[in-house]
């Protein structure tokens, strides 16, 4: 398919065409360019989608990077009577734009601030330190390492640590840590300019594991995800850091706790923290732990925010790096099905949540502590 830059693309007058953004529903929870329909590629072959559109109107598709969409054979069936286009660069080049255009970096830290005091306070402030207090996240002398992947979670995080340390209820040090693996200069420069949009001071180090996981064929995301963890606890060690903080959030907890029935066959979630077995005296904490996904998407649209979900070069739809193994394919699937059924039960998410919280052990067949198997007839 022929490729249109965005400066052409610019030129055009905008009801002379259709953007129609191609990608999956994990993507698209991370933003889409303003005014295109979602049309996943997939659904290209169902003609009552691209039917509805005015046969007037050219067509434009993007995907993440741009090579999808540029991929897409234009003479099927109901597109091959209309003029298409493939947005070059796809939602990545048009992220980048956006940061680039924005010059007035005091104003947008301090929108982005106010807001999280303000109108999302309930949404993300107050659950954020609700988990700090039930859970003992934050205690007086920790030294943090907030961990920064360039997303829209890890970037909300620092801003939250920023918000509650201004409290002063508790003292300890913030080092806000970006570990580039081997992003392009694109990716790096995008992810230091949002970090100075939010007014967050990041300390960045480097490492070679996308050289290490490149000539990986089998799960790559799951070995270049284990090997960032490593390498962040051995950084915030060196840099006197006694806790890591990572970007899940509440979404990420029910989705695991699901999976790891569906796909594990084991009951298990994803702890709000944890001790380092390979690093002593290190503490993994997720701070988000009660903030749903939804209301950082709505945090990040309110401030005009535009962030990257993956910055990895390996592929166009790598869209999760997450450290459990499981795959973006799965984790999308589950976060449809809690959907489907939050449909007729609305209140089944915190049903899932609140299942790991409310284990009977006298109704459990057998169970597993430090290792240890536990069986219901060993004690009958």
């Amino acid at each position: 398919m022929e490729e249109i830059t965005r400066e052409e693309l610019n030129k055009l007058d905008r009801d002379s065409y259709e953007l129609i953004d191609i990608r999956d529903d994990g993507l698209i929870a991370y933003g889409m360019i303003d005014g295109a329909l979602h049309i996943e590629i997939g659904d290209l072959l169902d003609t009552d989608k691209i039917d509805k559109i005015d046969k007037s109107k050219k067509l434009v598709f993007y995907c993440e990077i741009g090579r999808m969409s540029r991929d897409i054979d234009d003479s099927i069936g109901c597109l091959a009577n209309r003029e298409c286009y493939s947005l070059a660069e796809g939602y990545v080049g048009y992220v980048r734009s956006k940061v680039k255009s924005d010059s007035d970096i005091k104003a947008k830290t301090k929108k982005a601030e106010e807001s999280i005091r303000k109108k999302y306070h309930k949404q993300l402030f107050s659950p954020f330190a609700k988990a700090c207090k039930n859970y003992q996240l934050i205690e007086d002398g920790d030294h943090i390492a907030v961990c920064i992947s360039g997303g829209k979670d890890s970037m909300l995080m620092a801003k939250l640590f920023q918000e509650i340390q201004r409290h002063k209820q508790k003292s300890f040090k913030l080092t806000f840590l970006v570990m580039d693996p081997g992003y392009n200069e694109e990716n790096r420069a995008l992810i230091e300019s949002n970090a100075k949009a939010l007014g967050i001071p990041i300390t960045i180090f480097e490492s070679d594991i996308f050289d290490t996981v490149d000539n990986i064929d089998k799960s790559p995301c799951y070995l270049c995800a284990r090997m960032r963890r490593g390498h962040l606890y051995s950084k915030a060690k060196e840099l006197g850091c006694n806790k890591i903080a990572l970007g899940h959030h509440y979404d990420d907890v029910i989705e695991t706790i699901l999976m790891g029935m569906l796909h594990g066959g084991q009951i298990q979630t994803m702890m709000p923290k944890l001790h380092s077995t390979n690093f002593e005296g290190m503490e993994l904490i997720r701070p988000l732990y009660l903030i749903r996904e939804k209301d950082i998407c709505s945090w990040r649209d309110y401030n005009d925010l535009h962030f990257l979900q993956c910055a990895c070069h390996f592929t166009d739809t790598c869209t999760t790096c997450h450290v459990d193994g499981t795959t973006s394919s799965k984790r999308l699937e589950t976060k449809k099905l809690i959907a489907k059924l939050k449909e007729t039960n609305p209140f089944v998410e915190a049903n899932i949540f609140r299942s790991v919280e409310n284990v009977n052990i006298d109704t459990v067949i057998e169970y597993k502590q430090n290792g240890i198997r536990h069986n219901f007839l060993n004690e009958y």
